[in-house]
């Protein structure tokens, strides 16, 4: 056996192909900010419905809106790019709402909710609006490429 000093470097960065986006159900971003409006309805609601949070409604919303605008946008950009782009910056802003909420939460309430579940969930969601924000610079790229009106697309005789 070798004796060997582990880097930390070591099991850090190892290499797995990307599995390849074939519905919207294969994006990262779909897949976290919908499990974070899980964890919103399913353990924070409960506790902000004892407390009476006044905002409890458009809350609720806003957790839902951010997997629901991702969806539709993968789905409409094909057809109307511009929309899809909209629907996507939509989603951005719903996870900048939903770092709100809960940061508003947390001021209100703070040691009468488990504040380090909340954290979790904004940190969450501060991941989910950059990865969000890589997509649409990577759909703007691919969009460029297949343009019509791009050169290197044109047919060469």
């Amino acid at each position: 056996m070798k004796n060997y000093i582990q880097s930390k470097y070591d099991s850090k960065y190892k290499f797995a192909p990307k599995k390849p986006v074939k519905t919207f159900r294969d994006l990262d971003i779909y897949q976290r900010t919908l499990e974070c409006s899980v964890i919103v309805v399913k353990n924070i609601r409960p506790k902000l419905v004892i407390l009476k949070y006044p905002f409890l409604e458009g809350f609720i919303n806003c957790a839902m809106t951010v997997p629901l605008s991702i969806g539709e946008s993968h789905s409409i950009r094909f057809g109307d790019f511009v929309a899809g782009i909209a629907l996507i910056e939509k989603a951005m802003s719903g996870c900048n709402k939903m770092i709100i909420y809960l940061e508003h939460i947390k001021g209100m309430y703070g040691s009468k909710l488990d504040t380090s579940l909340i954290d979790d969930v904004i940190n969450r969601y501060a991941d989910s609006r950059t990865k969000t924000f890589h997509l649409e610079l990577s759909w703007k790229k691919w969009n460029g490429a297949n343009r019509v009106d791009n050169p290197a697309n044109k047919v060469r005789l």
